[in-house]
């Protein structure tokens, strides 16, 4: 999966040279977010490549802040400050392509969602994009010892056809992410979904070896290099965590163990629309029961 990503119709105008062919990569932390996965691999982009915020949406037109509360802290300079659940958006320029890549990094707003995106969708435009790639992660029934599956789908021909993948058939509660890739294709927008399963008996943040997966199909088709830096040694410490945390646990143990017989004996379609509707329909099972 190394082809890059569909440009605009005009297919004339190469990478970079009047960033007509931008790419949106939007993450949100929340019900999308398991492992905190998505948010981070977002955030990694956006420190790697020093990208300049640009702009903000604002919360009050789409967060219950009884939710989603403001955050008080005393900065560098002992003043006292709010911190508002805002989504940002930030522009960087992939070093090796120069294509302008629009990184939009928000908590799942509240209420409004179709103006949520529609906004969204018109600052994309502006800056010239042409492709949304939406990011995820959801709590799955894979083995932590295993490599993380990471599924891409889209219901777009053109990339569905560019990218060799299929289109999703998850049917059931969805999130911003969902609304938002839905979004993005019906206003004209190439599309597409990246989704990580992270281990479900280990959900709490961070998951880094979920991020690193999430980046490494990320840089296939974006065809830029992403050094992981520190992602490489905190995945290796936090599947050695994991280890130890199954060495003290029988069931758990046990559990892996049939994680990876299965995983093991029957091949995962990870780049099909099957995998994550059978991992979501998983993951909504479970948290029902939990509730």
């Amino acid at each position: 999966m190394n082809a890059p990503l569909p440009t605009p119709e005009s297919q004339s105008s190469t990478p970079g040279a009047d960033d007509q062919d931008a790419i949106m990569l939007a993450a949100f932390e929340g019900w999308n977010d398991a492992g905190s996965a998505a948010s981070s691999a977002l955030l990694h982009l956006s420190d790697l490549w020093d990208a300049d915020q640009i702009d903000e949406l604002d919360p009050e037109d789409y967060h219950d802040f009884q939710v989603n509360r403001p955050i008080v802290a005393t900065d560098a300079a002992g003043n006292r400050e709010l911190t508002w659940p805002t989504t940002t958006i930030s522009v960087a320029h992939g070093p090796t392509t120069g294509r302008r890549i629009v990184l939009v990094h928000g908590i799942e707003p509240s209420m409004r969602w179709k103006s949520y995106c529609t906004e969204l969708l018109e600052i994309a435009r502006t800056l010239g994009v042409s492709t949304v790639v939406t990011l995820g992660a959801l709590l799955a029934d894979v083995p932590h010892t295993r490599p993380i599956p990471v599924t891409i789908t889209s219901d777009d021909p053109a990339v569905q056809s560019l990218l060799e993948v299929e289109g999703s058939t998850y049917e059931g509660p969805t999130g911003i992410v969902g609304v938002l890739h839905q979004a993005a294709q019906t206003s004209g927008f190439h599309s597409l979904s990246v989704w990580a399963a992270v281990p479900h008996y280990v959900a709490h943040p961070p998951s880094p070896k979920a991020t690193v997966s999430i980046l490494t199909r990320l840089e296939a088709f974006l065809g830029e290099t992403i050094p992981l830096g520190d992602l490489t040694e905190d995945a290796e410490a936090w599947q050695h965590g994991v280890d130890e945390l199954a060495a003290e646990d029988t069931e758990i143990a046990e559990y892996v163990e049939q994680l990876e017989q299965a995983k093991d004996t029957v091949e995962l379609p990870e780049a099909s629309g099957e995998a994550i509707a059978r991992e979501f329909e998983q993951y909504l099972r479970r948290r029902d029961k939990g509730s």
